[in-house]
């Protein structure tokens, strides 16, 4: 089991000045060897200082002998962690996409009642397609490769393939812990993946096997882990709470449960009315719950008495108007599904293409066109009704939409306001130049 700290306040603080050194001196040394222009590059320092004081209130999860500070950011230091860096790097366009999901195949033999997937039926895509769209998008820039199924575990062959076709890239993999074993995470820890991310979605077995589908599916989890641990495999863990379960105590036992696992991320996803949950009448969280629920990841992350515990890496707090947004769409993330449709998020069940028709490039820019500047605005909430009364209309049975439906949602859309961040780097500083 790997060894896992955690900074906080002061050593924080630290570790704060040793980063912003370690990374003047990393891309100076670029610079004086003619890799890197040395015209605007004080303007570059900027963009990427203000990019990383953007992390100060998370907890830093020191793994090793590397320093996770947000969970899509790879780990420093690390080859990733500074291609990574290069997302600040444009000035006067579009700032780089750093991290993707990516679904090796659709196979699962779990039911999840909150699965986004539920809808997308079809064939997955060869694998040679996944491979030469990974390959493609190293060379974009992207910096953080989630992978995902179903389970990929099913199609270990696969899932192998995706993974070596990355050449600088930090690489985690979701899983059930359905079909991991010792000898595999082994492999996968050759070709350079990081941790694997599972499913805690209750702080009890009967829950847990009761909302995924399966009576075995907290002893699922239970022995990937521990294979996890034995290999030397980092462990993050993916839960979905309703917002009950941050005032009922329910999110604390949770946080016991997770740490008692030895995990050292755990991400907070907000429940998305998507895939199983599209057309559903979800109560949404009112301002007063997001701020309840934000104020606890602050309290777990940052105060003394909760330390020991898994950093909680929340979405109610990345994308918030101060922070980064909605980065939906390629502004820092996207999806591909199994099947190959390019998708703005894995809870935007809306296609701008497939790669099985035509070239991923064409795809991407056509949603990055959509997608020009990050908005403040949760789209997969705000437009998910439109979504779902276009899915009926259209007689189809699976999702994601088509891309001519999806058009029909993209094309008027309100985004919001930019955030401050995307604010900054794309809008005030390019003014100040």
């Amino acid at each position: 089991m790997n060894k896992v700290t955690y900074s906080i306040g002061l050593k924080r603080r630290l570790f704060n000045h040793y980063l912003k050194l370690a990374v003047l001196l990393h891309f100076a040394r670029d610079v004086v060897a003619g890799r890197m222009p040395a015209r605007g590059f004080i303007g570059f320092l900027r963009r990427l200082l203000y990019f990383l004081s953007k992390m100060k209130e998370n907890k830093y999860v020191t793994s090793g002998s590397t320093t996770k500070i947000n969970l899509y950011v790879p780990a420093f230091p690390s080859k990733a962690f500074y291609k990574a860096c290069g997302k600040v790097a444009v000035v006067g366009g579009k700032q780089a996409c750093i991290s993707v999901l990516l679904s090796v195949t659709s196979a699962c033999t779990f039911r999840c009642e909150h699965c986004y997937q539920k809808h997308d039926r079809g064939k997955d895509v060869p694998v040679e397609y996944l491979v030469d769209v990974v390959r493609t998008l190293d060379a974009m820039g992207v910096a953080f490769f989630n992978i995902e199924g179903g389970d990929p575990f099913l199609v270990f062959d696969r899932l192998k393939r995706v993974c070596a076709a990355v050449s600088t890239g930090e690489i985690w993999i979701n899983s059930t812990g359905d079909g991991i074993t010792r000898d595999r995470l082994d492999e996968l820890k050759a070709l350079g993946v990081k941790g694997i991310i599972f499913s805690l979605h209750a702080p009890d077995p009967a829950t847990v096997n009761s909302f995924m589908g399966r009576d075995n599916a907290w002893d699922c989890m239970h022995r990937g882990i521990e294979c996890c641990h034995v290999s030397g495999m980092d462990v993050g863990l993916n839960t979905c709470l309703m917002k009950e379960a941050f005032y009922d105590g329910t999110f604390q036992s949770t946080m016991e449960v997770a740490r008692s696992l030895g995990a050292s991320i755990i991400q907070l996803i907000q429940p998305k009315p998507s895939g199983a949950w599209l057309g559903s009448e979800m109560q949404q969280s009112q301002q007063q719950d997001l701020d309840h629920i934000s104020e606890m990841v602050h309290r777990y992350n940052n105060l003394p008495e909760y330390r020991a515990y898994p950093f909680i890496a929340a979405q109610i707090h990345d994308e918030k108007a101060s922070m980064f947004g909605c980065t939906a769409g390629g502004s820092d993330r996207f999806y591909i599904n199994a099947k190959g449709d390019v998708q703005p998020c894995e809870f935007l069940n809306m296609s701008f293409g497939n790669i099985l028709e035509e070239a991923f490039e064409n795809i991407y820019e056509r949603m990055r066109r959509a997608f020009d500047v990050p908005g403040t605005r949760w789209l997969c909430e705000e437009y998910a009704k439109d979504i779902h009364t276009l899915h009926q209309a259209s007689g189809s049975t699976s999702l994601p939409l088509s891309p001519e439906l999806s058009a029909r949602i993209h094309e008027n859309w309100d985004r919001g306001t930019c955030p401050d961040f995307y604010d900054f780097v794309e809008t005030r500083y390019r003014n100040t130049q």
